[in-house]
């Protein structure tokens, strides 16, 4: 069977510039703020060529984003035709396009000649043409990229999200509330003269008109049609009137990304708090999953690593929104030659590689990974370029060593212990990547062993049994030349427990990390739910799963009780009020959908109904639930081929599974589960 035509590009263009129209939408006041990394643009000129025999003529309907030409079997053609005929026989189609506002895009359509991600693309950078006219060289060729645009009038460039208009639940002099937070478009009908508007996230920073972060001045000339704004993030919204300005109605256009209810995750409990923590959690993952998974809705509105390998985790268990996921990272990594770190921040990029590995682990799709590669290599030439003389990461001056916020004081320069399990981890994943697509994995995988070995000998600490934080450079005065090193011996959380997670602590070192540092009180504690997600899925591991509970309803619940409608992008149970609303020294800098904020939804489905893949794709998967102190739960988690339902209490579990070869985990008991049909054993 033929495949049916769609548009193709070049692999990672639409990416690039779909990613730049969405970072660059931030405001801050009114005024535009764009990102502080590198943004690239796309290929203008595209080639695009197809061989194929065909046995009989065959019309073909053509249509392109950009202008272009057309050579059949290497002989240029006439015009910029929109029908073509091709003649039976065997041939070989090339079309070069240009486009220099969106990425060159190209829609055939025919009895059996089709654009689809069978088609060779490349940016021509190897040609040259001698003084006879016959070229030489050639570009490189990789197969067309695709996506959902199917129809010749669905061109890539008209992509845009879903809207569905809202109404305001309450309005009191001039202040709207929508109820909870949200995003999308103000419509103000029937204005005439000019209005302030000041969106808060809060009542208070609506009502603030100096401080709130963001705000637009509007002026209709009089006209009595709906004035659409750009998008915002806002739960309120105040309208001051200019002298004698009016309006008719305020409403809203909220803008969201379509997902099928009948194929996402689901989570109920015994525990009615639980239960709203996690459908705040999946609508503050909804909000967050835009034309890219972004951080927050209100002030950042960009694309960063480390929050997206967390979204791409919790999207596996409310979504599976896959394509979501290959354009973060798309979007992130973008062109090559690499000049920083990805969003500046060396944990980032590390960040970045696992990502991909996970990518494939939930999903299967190699293909990918194969695509992705090149870029891999390129970056990981990056980071190891900037390694030092021992092989390990040392941030440079232009280098963010972000690791968290911290409410304690944290040295965050030098040889962090943390950074080097992270490269670790990227270098392992190099190893896996490679061995899956055929390349050399040898060189990646020694690296790793080698740096694994490195960080035990010179971090980990009998005496405290814990990994150290950091070896750092005396500045020249302390010691000679500026060269001397001292170790840093404050213990924190972050390099233990990801030792735990990412396979560099053995059995014996997690067992004493577990006490040492991760269930010790003395050990300062975490405040953003973005390594709190890690801390808790260290613990899980370790079994405690009681206490993972009464955490998440003490940090996400102390959120709810503070009237939160999403979940935060830090959260401090000891601070009050305007406290909560506070960050980076702005009294409404917080972000209050942040998302690394919903972790639940991982944890949730991953260590409570217990569901996670053992070969990529689902292939093969476990079911170990845990109830913890619940008396009940019941779940759906989403994979490639439908759902994985589980229910749990105190007597009885019930698995149901659309596919894959499953296997129940009890203690030590394991019991496969049958493709289509539910397994019910009595406890």
């Amino acid at each position: 069977m033929e495949k049916k035509a769609t548009w193709i590009w070049y692999p990672g263009d639409f990416e690039v510039w779909l990613g730049n129209i969405f970072n660059n939408r931030r405001t801050e006041r009114g005024a535009m703020f764009p990102p502080f990394w590198k943004q690239d643009s796309h290929w203008p000129t595209v080639e695009f060529s197809k061989s194929f025999v065909l046995e009989k003529e065959e019309t073909i309907r053509i249509a392109v984003e950009g202008q272009f030409n057309l050579m059949l079997d290497g002989k240029l053609q006439f015009g910029m035709p929109q029908t073509f005929t091709v003649p039976a026989g065997e041939h070989k189609l090339n079309l070069k396009v240009w486009n220099q506002a969106t990425p060159p895009a190209l829609y055939i359509e025919g009895d059996t000649v089709n654009t689809d991600s069978s088609w060779q693309v490349t940016y021509e950078d190897k040609l040259w043409i001698d003084e006879n006219g016959v070229a030489h060289g050639s570009g490189i060729y990789v197969p067309a990229a695709s996506w959902c645009f199917d129809c010749i009038d669905s061109k890539p460039s008209d992509y845009r999200l879903e809207r569905k208009e809202l109404r305001p639940v309450a309005c009191e002099n001039g202040l709207y509330d929508f109820g909870r937070e949200t995003f999308g478009y103000l419509k103000i009908k029937g204005l005439k003269g000019t209005v302030r508007i000041y969106y808060g996230e809060s009542r208070e920073e609506a009502l603030d008109k100096d401080h709130c972060e963001t705000l637009d001045i509007l002026s209709s000339h009089l006209s009595p049609f709906t004035i659409d704004l750009s998008s915002k993030a806002f739960r309120y919204v105040y309208i001051e009137k200019v002298d004698d300005s009016s309006y008719d109605e305020v409403l809203m256009d909220y803008e969201y990304a379509p997902f099928d209810t009948k194929k996402s995750g689901s989570f109920c409990s015994s525990d009615n708090l639980l239960n709203k923590i996690w459908e705040v959690s999946a609508y503050t993952m909804d909000l967050t999953t835009r034309e890219f998974f972004m951080d927050g809705i209100k002030r950042d509105r960009w694309t960063w690593s480390g929050d997206a390998i967390q979204s791409y985790l919790m999207n596996y268990y409310l979504r599976f929104d896959t394509e979501c996921v290959k354009r973060t990272i798309r979007q992130l990594r973008g062109k090559d030659p690499v000049t920083a770190h990805i969003n500046t921040i060396m944990d980032y990029t590390f960040y970045w590689f696992k990502s991909i590995a996970d990518y494939y682990q939930y999903t299967g799709d190699s293909d990918f990974v194969r695509e992705i590669w090149p870029r891999m290599v390129s970056m990981m030439d990056y980071v190891l370029s900037r390694t030092n003389a021992e092989g390990m990461a040392e941030g440079q001056a232009d280098d963010w060593i972000f690791v968290d916020w911290t409410d304690f004081p944290m040295h965050k320069r030098g040889i962090l212990c943390f950074e080097q399990i992270l490269l670790m981890k990227s270098l392992a994943t190099m190893a896996e990547c490679a061995d899956l697509i055929g390349e050399s994995s040898d060189t990646y995988r020694k690296k790793a062993d080698d740096l694994r070995d490195k960080i035990n000998n010179v971090f980990w600490s009998e005496d405290q049994q814990a990994y150290l934080h950091a070896i750092e450079r005396l500045q020249a005065g302390e010691g000679e030349s500026g060269t001397d090193v001292v170790m840093n011996t404050q213990i924190t959380k972050f390099p233990n427990m990801f030792a735990i997670l990412y396979g560099q602590a053995d059995t014996k070192q997690q067992e004493h990390i577990m006490q040492s540092v991760m269930l010790n009180p003395a050990i300062d504690p975490i405040t953003t739910p973005y390594m709190r997600f890690y801390e808790l899925e260290t613990l899980c591991k370790a079994g405690h799963h009681n206490q993972v509970l009464n955490d998440i309803r003490d940090y996400w619940g102390g959120m709810l009780h503070e009237g939160a409608t999403t979940f935060w992008e830090k959260y401090v149970p000891t601070e009050s009020g305007n406290q909560h609303l506070a960050m980076y020294g702005r009294p409404y800098g917080k972000s209050l959908c942040h998302a690394w904020g919903a972790s639940p939804v991982y944890l949730l489905g991953r260590y409570y109904l217990g569901v996670s893949p053992t070969k990529p794709g689902y292939a093969e998967y476990e079911v170990r639930p845990q109830l913890g102190d619940l008396e009940w739960m019941r779940g759906d988690v989403p994979t490639p081929f439908g759902l994985i339902h589980v229910e749990m209490d105190r007597n009885s579990i019930s698995v149901r599974s659309d596919g894959g070869n499953g296997t129940l985990i009890i203690g030590d008991q394991r019991i496969s589960i049958p493709a289509g049909k539910e397994l019910t054993i009595s406890l």
